[in-house]
């Protein structure tokens, strides 16, 4: 009979006595691959959306978008010639006036009767938008103390208000960003005397084609016909291109998370193997006398694992899905689109892969090391253990296994640099956990005369052979390393949000000032006893177009600066630098500078984009390429909030086109309400953010990106846990064996407790110390370089790291020590 047949057989047999062993191996690997499959699933429930109403969402199956103006007639014609249905729909901030004066920010849109050409405007109650009338979200009748009915102003415009808005088809393409949404017919836009020369104002055309037309061949032929003219055409297949970046990242990092708590799991996978492995140990030893091969006794036992790895991974599969359902229910108010939850091979295929690599890179080696052990060694394993080692064989495929995972961690991250220093922090946190393990047995070690003999037993317990202490520190020290990474990262972004950057920012921006209202703006701004200061500069929207000449689309940019080639970018220019400016490149042009137009340019986007002092960047404003060529490099401070531009350009050229002009206004917090009343009072055209809220829907957005962390986060401390559980119940027959001596030669129960109390205690306070450094560091690294931010030291969040940790071992050690003692002695004294 060959091996294969053989192992299989005595596997069948072994099965049928139970699982109970491996308990711990199914609920690691389903932990771990439960949540790789619910962030996988989700992440593609929401993307399968998204395409799937890619036209709804868009507002069409083709969108033509400009800022600098509306579309010129002809280009209306050739779509009208196309046989495409055209809707308009005009979008800008405005400030909304209740009658008693009260008033708040909002995204003003604008649509005509075709809208929407996909999809379902829903109003309540129920109806159509008839001119002279608006509808609104229901948080501007709060804001405003408003009721239907009632009359609102928009400019110079009075309308009355429909109803709220109950579903708006193309929010997600065009989601209200600064304020909430107001919509009102295109007819009334022009009463509100909003549009005027320069104005941030959106101009969006959607097409519905003919049936069977080819949406890109369309958007190719459109472009073709009209080179050059700075609008943004995009087709449903791409409808909301910043919502899928913003959906890929969150999964990447969420999924990193979900990994740390199936590498956590692995350990669990090593510790309940080799537990496994002690209880067959007489088994192991029986088939090895009888003349079984050390072959057959590693393939009998590999069989079982990975029987048990299957059943595992196919557990974490359906609890994983189980778990998108309640995750799609619980975030229906903060996903894009309701996610179209089904099958998807690739997401279910990863996660498997995930778990069973996990399983091989963390099962091989003690199923090794019990193949390479002699049946007689076997019966004493369990008082000492042998000091084998696998094979070669065994430890190169330990090895691979984990290469491999690696390899499939990066490569099928979005970002792989991240991913591979994740792969390279995950290593390095094992290797000092190690450490710190051996650092702590060698310092009991030291204290061998220690009087009180509880201290002395639980000192002794850290060292003794076959301690549990090395385990225990890896297990739950890499869950608690990543929630103190987390927790430091989101409490570092709260504090710049929430305390330093209004210590810095200015209380408004003023947005459309005229070049004619900036003289009366300022007289009116500074007439307000709390104005401190007023700063002003030109304004005009602009889209890059190439750079040295290649157009966009072709460029090769770093990750973390392509946004700037995406959309318009906000363009100022000035004859002096700007205060604060600082220059680390090149040198400011003349004041009176009467040439070619020149740009100052931030230095960090200039580094992602591989461009220097002398190339040229090309921009479209108003239709019109300009080519600006690079006179110096800035270093840009955004966290001031002041007014910043990533380009600033030469007066001449730029300061003949039509633009407004964007001001801050810095004032006491308690008078912001009269500051902003009197301005737009002066001024109906001009539209206040008041940054205040602004930080606070970031903060808001924050709040919920670092709850979905901290939840994910926890199923690693989870894993952990189930690890510390493992240990705990794998040392509990030694446990059991070490209370009943200490009880016959005259120990008590109060002694014996806090022997075991002192082990647990010391290796929970020396994990926990050890996550808050590593934790520390990894938080700074991601603040300081790849968030760009300032680092703050938090020392609560780490105390309670600590106490977590310590308080979590002792509650786990309590519980094995207390059913030790319980045990009576003339029992096992028997069987001994």
């Amino acid at each position: 009979m060959n091996t294969l047949s053989l192992a299989l057989r005595f596997a069948r047999r072994d099965l049928r006595g139970g699982v109970k062993g491996l308990r711990i191996v199914l609920a690691c690997l389903a932990l771990g691959v439960a949540a790789i499959t619910a962030v996988g699933t989700l992440r593609a429930g929401v993307e399968a959306g998204i395409a799937a109403d890619g036209a709804r969402i868009l507002g069409g199956e083709v969108e033509i978008a400009s800022q600098q103006g509306p579309l010129p007639q002809e280009a209306i014609d050739w779509v009208t010639t196309q046989r495409a249905r055209l809707s308009r729909v005009t979008t800008m901030r405005a400030m909304a006036v209740a009658p008693d004066g009260e008033r708040t920010l909002v995204e003003l849109k604008a649509v005509d009767d075709a809208y929407p050409l996909f999809g379902e405007l829903v109003l309540d109650p129920p109806g159509q938008l008839a001119p002279g009338e608006a509808a609104v979200e229901r948080v501007v009748l709060d804001r405003l103390g408003l009721a239907p009915g009632a009359v609102i102003r928009i400019g110079e415009a009075r309308l009355t208000l429909r109803g709220t808005i109950a579903t708006e088809p193309d929010k997600v393409a065009r989601p209200a960003i600064f304020g909430p949404r107001v919509m009102i017919g295109m007819a009334d836009l022009a009463t509100t005397g909003l549009l005027q020369p320069g104005s941030l104002v959106s101009f969006e055309y959607r097409l519905a084609l003919p049936e069977g037309a080819d949406r890109r061949a369309f958007a190719e032929a459109l472009r073709a016909a009209f080179p050059q003219n700075g609008w943004r055409i995009r087709t449903a297949d791409a409808a909301a291109p910043s919502v899928n970046r913003f959906v890929d990242r969150a999964a990447f990092f969420l999924t990193l998370a979900s990994l740390t708590a199936l590498l956590v799991g692995g350990i669990g996978v090593a510790t309940g193997v080799r537990a496994w492995l002690d209880q067959r140990a007489r088994t192991i030893a029986t088939l090895r006398c009888l003349g079984a091969s050390a072959r057959v006794i590693f393939v009998t036992y590999l069989m079982q694992v990975l029987a048990l790895a299957v059943l595992g991974i196919a557990i974490g599969l359906v609890a994983g899905f189980g778990l998108t359902t309640v995750a799609a229910t619980v975030l229906a108010d903060s996903l894009p689109v309701p996610p179209r939850l089904g099958f998807y091979p690739a997401v279910l295929g990863l996660a498997s892969l995930y778990g069973l690599l996990t399983a091989l890179a963390f099962a091989l080696w003690p199923l090794g090391r019990a193949m390479e052990i002699p049946g007689a060694a076997l019966f004493r394993d369990t008082l000492q253990p042998a000091g084998v080692r696998p094979r070669l064989t065994l430890v190169a495929g330990t090895v691979a296994a984990g290469l491999a995972l690696a390899v499939l961690i990066i490569g099928t991250a979005e970002n792989r640099a991240f991913a591979a220093y994740f792969v390279g922090g995950a290593v390095a946190t094992l290797v000092v956990f190690r450490l710190g393990a051996v650092a702590l047995m060698a310092a009991a070690r030291r204290f061998r005369t220690v009087r009180r003999p509880s201290l002395r037993l639980g000192l002794a317990n850290l060292h003794r052979p076959g301690a549990p202490t090395p385990l225990i520190l890896v297990s739950l020290g890499i869950g608690l390393t990543t929630l103190a990474a987390v927790a430091l990262i989101e409490g570092n972004l709260r504090r710049q949000i929430g305390d330093q950057l209004p210590a810095a920012a200015p209380n408004f921006y003023f947005i459309d000032i005229q070049s004619d209202q900036v003289a009366a703006f300022d007289r009116v701004a500074a007439a307000q006893p709390s104005v401190s200061e007023v700063q002003h500069v030109p304004s005009m929207r602009a889209r890059i177009v190439a750079l040295n000449g290649v157009p966009v689309e072709q460029v090769q940019t770093t990750p973390e600066t392509a946004w700037a080639l995406r959309g318009d970018r906000g363009l100022t220019y000035a004859a002096r630098p700007p205060e604060g400016t600082r220059i680390v490149r090149g040198a400011w042009w003349p004041a009176d500078y009467s040439g070619p137009p020149l740009v100052s340019f931030d230095q960090t986007l200039a580094r992602g984009w591989g461009v220097g002092i002398g190339d040229t960047i090309t921009v479209n404003v108003l239709g019109r390429d300009i080519p600006l060529r690079i006179a110096n490099l800035r270093d840009i401070e955004w966290r001031g909030l002041g007014l910043n531009f990533v380009l600033v350009a030469s007066p001449g050229l730029l300061s003949a086109a039509p633009h407004t002009h964007i001001a801050t206004v810095r004032s006491g917090t308690a008078e912001e309400g009269a500051v902003l009343r009197a301005i737009s009072e002066a001024f109906p055209n001009v539209s206040g953010i008041r940054v205040r809220d602004a930080l606070e829907q970031v903060a808001e957005l924050l709040g919920k990106i670092g709850t979905a962390l901290t939840a994910t986060a926890s199923l690693t401390l989870a894993a952990g846990a189930l690890v510390l559980a493992g240990a705990v119940a794998a040392g509990q027959r030694r446990r059991v064996r070490d209370a009943v001596v200490l009880k016959v030669v005259g120990a008590t129960r109060a002694q014996i407790r806090r022997a075991f109390l002192v082990e647990f205690g010391l290796l929970g306070a020396t994990a926990g110390v050890i996550a808050a450094g590593i934790g520390t560091a990894a938080a700074w690294g991601v603040v300081r370089f790849v968030m760009g931010a300032d680092w703050v030291f938090l020392p609560w969040t780490l105390a309670v790291t600590v106490l977590a940790c310590t308080a979590l071992t002792l509650a786990f050690g309590y519980v094995g020590t207390a059913l030790a003692l319980r045990v009576r002695p003339a029992p096992l004294l028997r069987n001994e």
